[in-house]
């Protein structure tokens, strides 16, 4: 069930990352939002009652939001792209992605209240099903699904006022002058003042240009799995694609299986209801939240455009690296001693993967590529990082499950499989530092079409400088 959200997440990467280029940004942006509302309703009304067909059920609605919610991915960065200057363009997508951090916090809240108002129901006589739960717990969840629902739809008004992105326009559909009109109107400034950004120094980088400059080429007319496209682009994609893979396998596989991990520090016996349990691992998902998730993303927001997109990375994936290690080799101790080291090495795992890679991988590649190709490379990018979480995801789920075998002759064997997973996830992300390390360009204060134009630059020498 796990698997089918990340893998429709994928499939919708994919598919809107491609319909966002040949469609246009905007067109499909509302169609994927649709589909994330439909399929959060749709969770709950998962049929039946019994374990097996509600999960089954339920595992085919979270594919479908999945799809809406990968569709997203591409799109977002894209359009926030496109409409940002280069001096500002990663604080601007960052500062779209770090609303994923009030979300998680959302949602733990969304739980807290539904749950305690279903407790005093319960109290008030609900009775206990066969099942020895409180008789409405199989609808408490799913209201608290359902309640997803509601902010996504909320922005659905807003994203059909946007117009399509200008660089989409001029560059896509050849339209400069409909580019023109829609950001004189967004900026409500003549055209002849709009430029991609203000001047900076005179040490730095070029005066700017408008951004259908003749000194930028209109967007590039190869087509995607083209001997050309690999030559000037490949290196770009491959690096994106492998860091955003690395990083959720390692991201996922923590963030998927929170509420196991911090059973071990809740106070839990025969006479907590699941109503309690869900009350209380939610508070504690609450706590990183606000400590370390929500900091992290808007550290990157205040860095990104200083520090740049690739030193944030390789300090992201190197400190993730060692914060694992940390967990993994003194698992024993912290098992034994339910130590609250372990709580605090966890938080800031999260903490340096917003500051860090989980931010930067989704920036990039709305960065990099031609416009005509902008969309669909973040979507295979996006994809393939999804492919990882269904790894890591899979990979930490067997490593739980096989947790609780207990030899007799050697009392810590039953934690060996989690330390193990702890130790690899540790690995993979410092594999992410080398990958990072060797192939990732800086695109900061650069805009795309100086980007674009770079990569161009270089497949046309003899070497690809990276």
């Amino acid at each position: 069930m796990i698997a089918a959200s990340l893998l429709g997440a994928a499939a919708g990467q994919l598919v809107f990352g491609c319909l966002g280029d040949r469609m246009g940004r905007r067109g499909v942006y509302g169609l994927s939002l649709l589909i994330m509302v439909a399929g959060s309703l749709a969770c709950g009304f998962s049929a039946c009652t019994t374990r097996g067909c509600v999960l089954g059920s339920l595992a085919v609605f979270r594919f479908a939001l999945g799809v809406g919610i990968g569709g997203d991915y591409p799109l977002s960065a894209t359009i926030m792209s496109e409409f940002a200057n280069r001096n500002t363009r990663g604080a601007f997508i960052a500062g779209v992605f770090s609303m994923q951090g009030f979300g998680i916090l959302a949602s733990s809240m969304v739980t807290v209240v539904v749950c305690k108002i279903f407790a005093v129901g319960s109290r008030a006589g609900g009775g206990l099903s066969d099942q020895h739960t409180p008789a409405g717990a199989d609808v408490a969840w799913r209201v608290i699904l359902m309640l997803g629902a509601v902010p996504a739809a909320l922005t659905y008004y807003w994203r059909m006022l946007m117009p399509e992105t200008a660089r989409y326009t001029a560059l896509v559909e050849n339209n400069v002058l409909q580019a023109a009109r829609d950001m004189e109107k967004i900026l409500d400034l003549p055209l002849s003042q709009i430029q991609e950004d203000k001047p900076l120094d005179d040490d730095e980088l070029p005066q700017p240009t408008t951004m259908d400059s003749p000194e930028y080429p209109s967007s590039s007319t190869f087509p995607l799995l083209s001997t050309r496209f690999l030559r000037r682009h490949g290196v770009e994609l491959f690096s994106c694609a492998a860091t955003w893979f690395l990083l959720d396998v390692a991201f996922y596989s923590s963030n998927l299986f929170q509420s196991q991990i911090y059973q071990q520090y809740l106070t839990l016996d025969d006479s907590t209801d699941v109503y309690e349990e869900a009350i209380k691992v939610a508070g504690l998902q609450a706590l990183i939240a606000i400590s370390a998730t929500i900091p992290g993303y808007y550290f990157t927001v205040f860095f990104i455009d200083r520090v740049g997109r690739r030193k944030i990375q390789l300090m992201g994936f190197t400190l993730m690296g060692f914060l694992y290690l940390g967990l993994g080799i003194p698992y024993f101790f912290w098992r034994k001693h339910k130590h609250a080291g372990f709580i605090i090495l966890y938080g800031l795992t999260f903490f340096f993967a917003n500051f860090g890679p989980n931010t930067t991988t989704f920036i990039v590649p709305a960065e990099l590529f031609p416009a005509r190709l902008r969309s669909t490379c973040h979507g295979i990018s996006g994809a393939t990082g999804k492919i990882g979480a269904v790894v890591g995801a899979v990979g930490i789920q067997r490593a739980w499950g096989s947790s609780g075998e207990y030899n007799e002759g050697d009392p810590d064997s039953k934690l060996k499989p989690m330390r193990a997973a702890l130790v690899v996830l540790g690995a993979v992300c410092f594999l992410g530092t080398v990958v990072t390390y060797a192939f990732t360009p800086e695109t900061m204060r650069r805009s795309l079409e100086e980007n674009e134009k770079e990569r161009e630059t270089e497949s046309d020498g003899p070497a690809v400088a990276l």
